[in-house]
């Protein structure tokens, strides 16, 4: 977005932007309730507009071990996988 923070932009000046050639807006929150709540809310907003509107994958990061993962990030790992 320019090298526009999300911190200095607004959500008006936001779907201001997606007008035109703009095709998908990819979410990259935190995997928070607020950052939940924040991409759920947006998404709801931008989709009537014709945008694809998607969210960064969750997962596993690389190298770490199975053992101290939670469910609700292994259910979020094997969700998103792919094929080798």
């Amino acid at each position: 977005m320019d090298g526009i923070g999300a911190d200095q932009l607004c959500v008006k000046e936001l779907l201001r932007r997606l007008t035109g050639e703009v095709k998908e807006v990819i979410m990259a929150t935190s995997p928070t309730v607020e950052g939940e709540a924040t991409a759920m809310y947006l998404a709801n907003l931008i989709k009537p507009l014709g945008v694809k509107v998607t969210r960064l994958a969750y997962g596993l990061p690389v190298g770490s071990s199975l053992e101290y993962a939670d469910e609700t990030t292994l259910y979020r790992a094997i969700s998103g996988r792919g094929e080798l």
